[in-house]
């Protein structure tokens, strides 16, 4: 009877206790698939406009949009970012330094600098 006592007031206290790790918890999953889809489209934007150096922009645009969504989408986009340099970086053949440039415009945007930072010039201002 004992232990039935102590595991009631244990789940009592987990359940008051809990709540706000479950709106927490849903609002990262909310904010990490919001930044998803932010990387997302800038990926996509980056391939409509196929415009010569505007690769850097697209990945600081994508990172910092992902980022303004909360820790849920700056995870998401470090995830994403990493990945996709990790595959990238083995099989492109762009080498090292265009990974590391790019690592450093995914940073740059994660952490809330402009992305316009690495906007080439005659970009349309579409992106």
């Amino acid at each position: 009877m004992k232990f039935y006592n102590c595991m009631l007031l244990l789940s009592l206290v987990l359940c008051v206790s809990a709540q706000n790790w479950f709106t927490d918890a849903g609002s990262f999953i909310r904010d990490a698939y919001r930044g998803a889809e932010d990387m997302w489209r800038a990926y996509s934007d980056m391939r409509e406009a196929n415009y010569k150096n505007s690769d850097k922009y697209f990945h600081a645009r994508g990172n910092y949009d992902a980022a303004q969504r909360g820790p849920g989408g700056k995870w998401a986009a470090e995830v994403i970012s990493d990945a996709r340099e990790g595959w990238q970086s083995d099989v492109s053949g762009r080498g090292d330094e265009d990974t590391r440039q790019d690592q450093e415009a995914n940073a740059w945007g994660r952490s809330g600098g402009d992305p316009n930072r690495y906007r080439p010039e005659g970009l349309p201002s579409k992106y």
